[in-house]
């Protein structure tokens, strides 16, 4: 363990503050964002009662709960997420089997994404998404010794995202389907893929996703007026027009926090794919920024975890939290992609800001699991020394 660097042998702190800090802070400005974002919606629809706080206590519920459910996921042993791993995915995947079932399965907006329970409405597909991270880390660490071939190491777990990846298409939710494919292959590569065989992977699955565009009429045009917006601005392009609409009049400082014009039923999905929009409009330039580096500060904490995890030949919990910083990461830079206008509007939220309580509940359980791993390290690494 002498080969550890000094910082991290330093057991000052029992979890890593920066990744709390950061995480936390992420919750605050997106319930607050919320709250600004959804208020005229919110007044004007008669299914929340006319009341400006609707979204605003059905977000605060959800991370009442979220942070409590956090709370005992921290409490879990590694280990026991490692054997809970399979089972949750074969529980996940009978989740967006369900979602299909007519009369069981709730749709909005043509998709069929939602199960509604008694309580609550549920996203399987933001469940599968922690599934997936933990069962990719679990069956990789299970065929190490097998990750140089096409047929024993790769093959199974193309199977399995290719039923996972069949039952999102049908709800449909493709972008769901495109971030779980990229956390599987960055932690089959991380866990030894062979890099020929992974770029050639990659090559193969970019070619698939474009037949997947172009032999969808709707996904095809997202992307034709993707690239020119403005030739349909009160059409196909309305949506991306008005989230640019958004940035330009935020400018530097922003036209000051509950003053967006944008949220009064212009901009559709404020508070949720399109919360970036209005924390531009809002919080200007500057706001964007500080989204951005406590986003980029949480992924950089979290891989940092998964290297000492590595360096400590922890290999089911180094996947783990680097599969959740490739989940947040790459989320994240496609929802801000689409609201700069520079990737095509895809449904995927902001993680820890957005709207909805699947996405902030799996997000807020996933980032426990990696404080788990980053206790279990420090503590070994102490115990270690001494």
């Amino acid at each position: 363990m002498s080969a550890l660097p000094a910082s991290w042998r330093d057991q000052r702190e029992p979890i890593d503050t920066g990744l709390l800090w950061s995480a936390l802070a992420l919750l605050g400005l997106g319930l607050v964002m919320v709250y600004s974002a959804s208020i005229v919606a919110a007044e004007a629809d008669r299914h929340t009662g006319y009341h400006s706080y609707y979204y605003l206590m059905r977000q605060a519920a959800s991370l009442a709960m979220a942070l409590l459910l956090g709370y005992l996921a921290f409490r879990i042993p590694e280990h026991t997420w490692q054997n809970l791993a399979l089972p949750f995915f074969v529980i996940s995947l009978l989740g967006l089997v369900l979602v299909l079932v007519p009369g069981v399965g709730r749709e909005v907006n043509g998709s069929r994404r939602w199960l509604s329970l008694v309580v609550l409405t549920v996203q399987p597909s933001e469940f599968m998404k922690l599934a997936a991270t933990l069962y990719a880390a679990d069956y990789t660490v299970r065929k190490a010794a097998l990750m140089h071939s096409l047929r024993k190491g790769f093959m199974p777990m193309a199977m399995a995202m290719l039923l996972v990846g069949s039952l999102l298409l049908r709800e449909p939710d493709f972008g769901a389907f495109a971030v779980i494919t990229v956390i599987t292959m960055a932690i089959l590569f991380m866990g030894g893929l062979n890099w020929r065989l992974f770029v050639v992977l990659v090559l193969i699955l970019l070619v698939g996703f474009a037949a997947l565009v172009v032999m969808s009429p709707y996904r095809l045009q997202r992307v034709i007026w993707f690239l020119d917006p403005w030739k349909d601005p009160f059409g196909k392009g309305y949506q991306l027009t008005h989230a640019l609409i958004a940035f330009g009049r935020g400018q530097l400082f922003g036209v000051g926090l509950g003053a967006s014009v944008e949220k009064q039923l212009y901009l559709p999905e404020a508070h949720t794919d399109f919360l970036l929009a209005v924390i531009a409009e809002e919080l200007g330039l500057v706001g964007v920024c500080v989204t951005v580096a406590l986003f980029a500060w949480l992924v950089w904490r979290i891989f940092r975890i998964g290297q000492r995890a590595a360096a400590m030949e922890r290999y089911f919990a180094a996947l783990t939290a680097q599969g959740v910083g490739v989940w947040l990461a790459v989320q994240a830079c496609v929802n801000m992609g689409v609201n700069m206008g520079l990737l095509p509007t895809k449904g995927l939220t902001l993680p820890l800001l957005s709207y909805g309580g699947s996405g902030i509940l799996t997000n807020c359980v996933a980032l426990a699991i990696v404080a788990r791993i980053d206790y279990e390290s420090r503590h070994l690494s102490g115990g270690r020394r001494t």
